[in-house]
């Protein structure tokens, strides 16, 4: 399958499949009239000679400073090389791809004033599997990503010099190589950029976006995950029904909460556990995650919302409209994405704390209906084995440092380039941390499933004639095929990591 990019209908699904699944990519013939529209009117502003921002002038604090046309490709090129100044770890190949697909995705819907070939060399890298090797610090969110963004050009643009020690680095063939040893081996020709180039490939909030729409799309992996793990529980410890009936949700109203507690009901269909050790209520972490897990389902709504128009956003500045009219404005800054991250994680910031207090529960002799403490087999093996005491250790520490992460970023600002830029986003700050508790929280959902499926495998050696819900039934069996049931202490570590997987993969799906 081909995926073909307008600048106006890509989907976070699209992106997922292009950075994970090495999809192609092909560029409309719509896109193309717009990209060569776009460049003639660049072509005129250059004509006549007046001075318009980025085209013909310097930048951030220097916007007065004219340039000569002559000096157009050096100024593009400067603008790469001064500007890719980032450090830290380098980001996941995944995170680069889809940078490379939401900046081609920008540069088609013709707003630009590119040439064809820079958006057909984003394209090549994607198809021709080069990756940049892009670092992870370094980007305020405004005017977007500009470190990452220049780290990621260096590859595949140069100069009349073209001097290898400032062609960057990109992973190509499992190796990685200079850029220019990596597009040469890819057979991809390096471009020397025009006028106004190297600021629409660098001007926008785009790796903040790239790895925004990954996070809504696993988002929605792990909400969808938490209601087995929620119903699990629930079955394992003998909960009550009352708390999930429809009737109750649809008197408060929330969408979310009314999935969540829908979802809970259909995988508990059929289970004799239920209501069967005589509570009134459960505690909160029971009872109430309806409540807290419906939360994040409304919010993925709203983040979702916005992810989508930023990946199909013209955002570099200024913008080109007909006739030829250069705007300068603002749709580089990354604060609706900054802002929607910060939402996103703190909503699965809770799903993960919530998780791990179920956890809890389970392994707690006082609290889960007279299983045995910290889950051992017998309660003679009590103290020679320590069952499942330590998974629970792993969650509240994940936990503990998801509510550091999920502390906003967005409200922090720090002035750039002589107060020109005296309010900034931090929106790839905000992004990546939620990236942080979306892998987190993945394994404190990991250690719930788990031990559910640990107290479940206890709780039916004592009720042999139980039954499991319709869907829990069938989530404790998948686990059950990747990892067996323990009597004794073992390394628990690699089959939480299997239960992870399956989560991430989607192997819990099919219910």
């Amino acid at each position: 399958m081909t995926i073909e990019i307008d600048g106006s209908h890509l989907t976070i699904e699209d992106l997922v499949n292009v950075a994970r699944h090495n999809e192609r990519v092909s560029l409309s013939q719509k896109a193309r009239e717009a990209v060569q529209r776009s460049r003639e009117w660049i072509d005129s502003i250059i004509e006549k000679g007046e001075p318009v921002y980025g085209i013909n002038t310097g930048f951030g604090i220097f916007s007065e400073q004219r340039i000569p046309a002559t000096d157009s490709a050096k100024l593009s090129r400067n603008l790469i090389l001064s500007h890719a100044v980032g450090t830290g770890e380098a980001l996941d190949d995944e995170v680069v791809r889809a940078a490379i697909l939401v900046r081609a995705n920008t540069l088609a819907k013709g707003f630009s004033g590119v040439r064809e070939i820079v958006v057909d060399t984003l394209i090549e890298l994607l198809n021709k599997n080069v990756t940049p090797i892009v670092p992870s610090q370094g980007s305020l969110g405004s005017s977007g990503d500009l470190a990452p963004l220049s780290h990621l050009a260096l590859v595949f643009t140069t100069d009349q010099d073209d001097l290898e020690e400032e062609s960057g680095f990109a992973r190509f063939d499992g190796e990685v190589l200079t850029g220019k040893e990596a597009m040469t081996s890819a057979g991809i020709e390096r471009i020397i950029l025009g006028a106004k180039e190297g600021l629409a490939l660098n001007n926008g909030a785009t790796f903040s976006a790239a790895v925004a729409a990954l996070a809504v799309y696993d988002a929605k992996t792990l909400l969808d995950a938490a209601e087995k793990s929620l119903a699990m529980s629930l079955e394992a410890v003998m909960g009550c029904s009352a708390a999930f009936e429809e009737r109750l949700h649809q008197a408060r109203g929330h969408q979310g909460q009314i999935r969540v507690a829908r979802a809970v009901r259909a995988l508990m269909d059929g289970s004799s556990l239920l209501d069967a050790y005589g509570r009134v209520q459960d505690a909160y972490s029971l009872r109430c995650a309806p409540q807290v897990q419906g939360v994040g389902w409304d919010t993925l709504d709203f983040v979702r919302g916005v992810v989508e128009v930023e990946i199909n956003a013209a955002t570099d500045n200024p913008l080109l409209f007909d006739p030829g009219i250069a705007l300068s404005g603002g749709n580089f800054h990354g604060e609706p994405v900054g802002v929607a991250m910060d939402y996103l994680g703190i909503a699965l910031t809770e799903i993960a704390s919530i998780s791990e207090r179920r956890t809890f529960r389970l392994i707690d002799g006082h609290l889960n209906a007279d299983l045995p403490p910290m889950l051992v087999d017998k309660l003679s093996d009590a103290g020679l084995n320590s069952g499942l005491m330590m998974l629970q250790y792993t969650a509240a520490s994940l936990v503990l440092e998801n509510q550091t992460l999920a502390t906003p970023d967005s409200v922090h600002s720090l002035p750039t380039s002589a107060e020109q830029e005296d309010h900034n986003a931090n929106s790839m700050t905000a992004a990546r941390h939620t990236r942080d508790i979306i892998k987190n929280t993945a394994h404190v959902l990991a250690i719930e499933l788990y031990t559910a499926a640990q107290a479940l495998d206890l709780r039916l050696r004592q009720n042999p004639d139980a039954q499991l819900g319709r869907g829990t039934g069938r989530v404790y069996q998948r686990i059950r095929e990747t990892v067996s049931y323990q009597p004794v202490d073992a390394w628990w570590g690699p089959e939480i990591e299997k239960v992870r997987a399956l989560i991430m993969e989607k192997q819990l799906d099919f219910v």
